[in-house]
C-alpha cells in the first residue's frame, strides 16, 4: 500500500481535470453535426419555398433525428413533449384532439392503462403513421393557440411553441438560446415550487405554520415518521397538516408514496385525533395513474389541486378549521 502523501500527490500531479472518452466524443460530435446540417437544410427549404407543414412532416418521416432537430429548433425538451403526448391521450378535449388527429393514431386505452410512451414507441409511430406526424407538426405550428394548452402549459414552455421559431427568425432563435440557458435556473426558482405557492397562501391569510417532524411522531415513531411540509399552527399542537405531491412524470414510486401516506394517516389519527391531514395532489403524473391516485387520496381527510377554484376552496377550508 502506498503512503497517503504519495496517493495525494498522484491525484494532484496526474489530474486530467476533465475526463472525456475520445471515441465517444467523436461519435457524439457526428450526432451534433447531423442535427445542425438537418436544420440548415430545413432552414434553406423555409427560406426558398416558404413555411410549409409539409417540410416538417417529411423531416419526421425521412430523418431518424427529425424530431430531435425540431425540438432543438424550438427548445422544447423531449421529456416535455412526452408529457404533452400523455396529456393529449388522457384528456378529452375536442379542439386538441382535432388538432393532433388523435382518432387516427391514439390507441383505445382505459384510464388505468395510460402510461407514458417510450422514445422507441414514439419513433415507431412517427415512421408508421402519417397522422401522428401531422399531429405533432400541428402542435408546433398551432399548439400555442389551443385553449387547453394555453391554460395548462407554463408560459415558459408555451412560448416555445412559436411559429416564428419554425421560420428561423433571429429573435426567435435568440429566445431559444436564452430559454436553453435559463432552464435550470427557471426550474430551481423557489417561486416556481408548489410548496412555495402554498406557503404564500398561508402567509396571505395570516396563518402561522411550521415544517418538519410532528413532536409525538418524533418521540414515539422515529422509524415510521416523516417530515411534514406544513404543520398549522405548530408541531406540538397541530390543527391542520399539509403534504404536497405535484408530479409531472409517472413512476412505480407513486405506489410506494401512496402507501407511505396511508401509514402516516394512521399515525396522525393515533396521536393527533383532532388534526386534519390534507393533501395537495396534482399533475399529469397522478392523472394517468388512477389506481395509485385512489390510494393516495384515501390517505387524506381532504384533497386539493392548484386549480383556481380549488385554491379558493382551500382558503375557505382553513377559515373553517382554524376558527
Amino acid at each position: 500500500m502506498r503512503e497517503n502523501a504519495k496517493k495525494f500527490q498522484t491525484v494532484i500531479e496526474k489530474n486530467t481535470f476533465y475526463f472525456y472518452n475520445p471515441t465517444f466524443q467523436e461519435r457524439y460530435e457526428s450526432h451534433i453535426n447531423s442535427l445542425k446540417e438537418t436544420l440548415l437544410v430545413l432552414k434553406n427549404q423555409v427560406e426558398t419555398q416558404g413555411l410549409k407543414k409539409q417540410h416538417f412532416e417529411e423531416l419526421l418521416a425521412d430523418k431518424e433525428n427529425g424530431l430531435r432537430a425540431i425540438l432543438a429548433l424550438t427548445g422544447f425538451a423531449n421529456e416535455s413533449l412526452k408529457r404533452l403526448i400523455t396529456v393529449a391521450r388522457a384528456v378529452d378535449d375536442k379542439e386538441l384532439s382535432k388538432l393532433i388527429h388523435k382518432d387516427k393514431w391514439a390507441e383505445t386505452e382505459s384510464e388505468a392503462e395510460i402510461k407514458e410512451w417510450s422514445d422507441a414507441k414514439i419513433a415507431t409511430l412517427l415512421k408508421s403513421n402519417v397522422y401522428f406526424r401531422k399531429g405533432l407538426v400541428n402542435l408546433f405550428f398551432e399548439g400555442a393557440t389551443t385553449a387547453i394548452l394555453a391554460r395548462m402549459l407554463p408560459l415558459f414552455e408555451l412560448k416555445k411553441l412559436s411559429i416564428s421559431k419554425l421560420r428561423f427568425e433571429a429573435p426567435a432563435m435568440i429566445d431559444t438560446l436564452v430559454r436553453y440557458k435559463e432552464k435550470g435556473s427557471y426550474s430551481g426558482q423557489a417561486e416556481n415550487n408548489p410548496e412555495h405557492f402554498i406557503a404564500e397562501i398561508l402567509k396571505e391569510e395570516g396563518i402561522t405554520f411550521e415544517k418538519g417532524d410532528l413532536t409525538e411522531l418524533f418521540k414515539n415513531e422515529p422509524i415510521e415518521k416523516r417530515t411534514m411540509d406544513f404543520i398549522i399552527p405548530r408541531k406540538e399542537a397541530p390543527k391542520v397538516i399539509i403534504e404536497s405531491s405535484f408530479l409531472v412524470t409517472t413512476s412505480s414510486g407513486q405506489g410506494d408514496k401512496s402507501k407511505t401516506e396511508g401509514n402516516i394517516k394512521k399515525l396522525i389519527s393515533r396521536y393527533y385525533r383532532q388534526a386534519k391531514f390534507i393533501g395537495f395532489v396534482d399533475g399529469v403524473g397522478w392523472y394517468v395513474r388512477k389506481k395509485d391516485l385512489m390510494r393516495m387520496v384515501a390517505a387524506y381527510d381532504d384533497v386539493f389541486t392548484f386549480h383556481d377554484e380549488e385554491v379558493e376552496r382551500f382558503k375557505e377550508f382553513l377559515k373553517t378549521q382554524l376558527r
